[in-house]
């Protein structure tokens, strides 16, 4: 939308939904650290433990990509689960967290991808 210049862009639902949203390179460190420091019997749950607004991040995206249209929500689509968000106790218990936000990790994949778009397939 921002490359073609669309006047806006529409999501599906309401944007109410939240979601959790782990950046791989937290994800590869958590899997390191959990070989490292984790002997249970039991599954570990890998995420960030916090979570936002599907109208929250669409904003967030269009930040990141430089969008300055309108986002729009067709109500008519569904929102789909209220909200997915793990459990991250025994991660922290085992002494991890996540250290790159939503924010860092949305400009940085953004960049990335600028920087490689001429190689990636479409």
């Amino acid at each position: 939308a921002r490359i073609t210049g669309a006047e806006s862009v529409t999501n599906w639902g309401t944007g109410s939904p939240l979601r959790e949203f782990l950046h791989v390179d937290d994800m590869a460190a958590a899997c390191l650290h959990l070989l490292e420091h984790y002997d249970g019997d039991s599954h570990v749950n890998v995420g960030t433990g916090t979570d936002v607004t599907i109208k929250d991040l669409a904003g967030l995206v269009a930040e990141a990509v430089g969008y300055e249209g309108r986002i729009e929500w067709d109500t008519t689509k569904p929102d789909g689960t209220p909200r997915k968000l793990m459990d991250v106790t025994k991660l922290a218990d085992a002494g991890w967290t996540a250290r790159i936000p939503l924010q860092d990790g949305l400009r940085t994949t953004v960049e990335w991808y600028r920087e490689h778009q001429d190689g990636i397939r479409e």
